[in-house]
């Protein structure tokens, strides 16, 4: 890989943002390391305090991140090295970095004011997003797949972060605006599945309802409802994947 001569250059202004997007990668990676422990959102930074809601996946289903963290580096680092001035690639570059630059921020932010980190979140999300819609097929499991676990996943953290700020700031139930959160998850995954993403989007958002269904079924009294809720969702994102699959 050459020296950069000339940003205006496309092929340098490539390998700039190649270098870019490795540097946030390293950043975002690094965030948990560098503030205090995040496990959800201060109950008394919140005009309304309430307890948490049913929408929040079992503490085991966080581990995703640390694939997510390792396959994103993985993904930076060759993008930087193999296809730096490949335009499939060079297309994902800015909204991804936009994404992983605010989301190194954002741990930071979440333990000060939940509403702006609520407001961050969906910008990650926008960013996840358009950059998977991006993504190239050609190397699917060094770029397209990755950013798909990254942006399933943040489908689900974004509406359970919306679902906990609308309690706390307009006093809504903790059941209601868990409804309203898991109907969000279920209609925007949805709508994302129709732009027939890599199946890593599918996985992730699935492992992300599977986490909240064992954090209800382990939960007392236990809400059967939601529970049935969240499992029709489980099923529709699977089987709107599926669908997706079919040719036409």
């Amino acid at each position: 890989m050459s020296e950069l001569e000339n940003p205006d250059d496309p092929q340098d202004s490539a390998k700039l943002k190649a270098i870019l997007l490795t540097c946030a990668a390293l950043a975002f990676a690094a965030a948990p390391l560098m503030t205090e422990p995040f496990t959800g959102f201060d109950p008394e930074q919140f005009p309304n305090p309430t307890p948490p809601l049913a929408l929040q996946p079992a503490g085991y289903a966080f581990s995703i991140w640390g694939v997510i963290y390792a396959w994103l580096i993985v993904s930076a680092f060759y993008g930087l090295i193999k296809r730096d001035t490949d335009p499939g690639w060079d297309r994902t570059r800015w909204p991804l970095f936009l994404s992983l630059a605010v989301g190194s921020a954002w741990i930071g932010v979440a333990l000060l004011n939940p509403l702006i980190a609520t407001v961050l979140i969906f910008v990650m999300l926008g960013g996840a997003v358009l950059a998977m819609a991006r993504a190239p097929m050609a190397d699917m499991w060094l770029c397209a797949a990755p950013i798909g676990l990254y942006a399933g996943w943040l489908t689900a953290a974004s509406f359970v972060a919306g679902a906990t700020t609308l309690t706390g700031w307009t006093g809504l139930g903790p059941g209601a605006a868990s409804w309203i959160g898991l109907i969000g998850v279920g209609a925007l995954g949805l709508a994302i599945l129709r732009l027939r993403p890599p199946v890593t989007y599918a996985v992730a958002l699935d492992w992300a309802l599977v986490g909240v269904a064992v954090s209800v079924f382990t939960s007392q009294p236990l809400n059967l409802p939601f529970a049935v809720g969240v499992i029709l969702a489980f099923l529709a994102i699977a089987l709107g994947f599926v669908r997706g699959l079919r040719p036409g």
